[in-house]
């Protein structure tokens, strides 16, 4: 997703008044937000175009603790240092100064009223939504335990994601039956709308968990090379929902991010999945 597309959806939300990209040059970004004389900078990148962008405004900066070190320990050694807190509780930490306090309702997602459901959805009640994708394959199920997985649920699975998931949405779509494939069809607004109309949502560690869990839902995020334990869990979900990954690796994780491939090569963290409990989870 592009700056300009996250722009996009801010855009939605009723409390932001106005936006600024660094797509913008940033000579004509800094010019620009000097003139608006702000009184303060909160720095949740924490990077050095951010610093940089601090120093043009003459202005403090609250930076957000990234925790890499911490981050860096548990990927290398396995040393678990990170702090137990969502990552939304950092992030509000950074703000704390103003007196901004967490009102405990979780996230907010804007979908704008005049979004629709695809006409193929207008008919079927009781669907589970599949966000597929993912930033790294180390993060996503392989298509054939994806297709195993969804063979074990009651209910359609309506498949969501970009166009470099198309072609896996086709595969399942084409080996498992009352599956209905969206991915790269639809906007992320529309994905939002086809999440909160589900019975279930179920996730990678992705942005759509987020989206989610800002929508309440009951939500199975499966893990692969990631843990939850680095504050990027749902945040203020459903009760209901679960977290769905292989314990007691000695190379979970092995990266903070995501890879191509496996560096192992076996993929256990995602080939060990216990497909069974999280088809029972769904299907209640």
């Amino acid at each position: 997703m592009t700056k300009k597309s996250y722009g996009k959806l801010l855009a939605q939300n009723p409390y932001i008044d106005r936006i600024w990209t660094l797509e913008d040059q940033f000579s004509t970004l800094a010019t620009l937000l000097k003139a608006e004389k702000f009184d303060a900078f909160i720095d949740l990148h924490n990077n050095l175009r951010t610093k940089r962008l601090a120093r043009a405004l003459g202005l403090k900066r609250h930076a957000f603790d990234k925790i890499n070190l911490a981050k860096w320990l548990i990927v290398q050694f396995k040393l678990n240092r990170l702090p137990n807190q969502h990552i939304v509780d950092r992030y509000l930490e950074s703000a704390e100064f103003l007196g901004i306090k967490n009102d405990g309702n979780g996230l907010d997602f804007h979908i704008p009223t005049e979004t629709r459901l695809p006409e193929v959805l207008r008919d079927i009640e009781h669907y589970v939504c599949y966000a597929i994708g993912g930033q790294h394959n180390t993060k996503k199920m392989p298509v054939s335990k994806i297709i195993e997985l969804v063979s074990k649920v009651k209910h359609p699975v309506v498949l969501i994601g970009g166009t470099e998931d198309q072609e896996d949405g086709n595969r399942i779509a084409s080996a498992a039956e009352q599956v209905i494939n969206l991915c790269g069809e639809v906007s992320i607004n529309q994905s939002a709308l086809i999440m909160k109309e589900s019975v279930y949502v179920i996730s990678h560690d992705t942005g759509m968990m987020h989206i989610a869990a800002a929508l309440h839902k009951k939500i199975v995020s499966i893990w692969g090379n990631t843990i939850p334990e680095f504050g990027m869990f749902p945040y203020k979900s459903d009760d209901k929902s679960f977290i769905a990954e292989v314990n007691d690796l000695s190379c979970r994780p092995c990266s903070k991010i995501g890879y191509n491939k496996c560096p192992k090569g076996h993929f256990k963290c995602m080939n060990n999945q216990n497909l069974e409990a999280i088809a029972q989870r769904i299907n209640g």
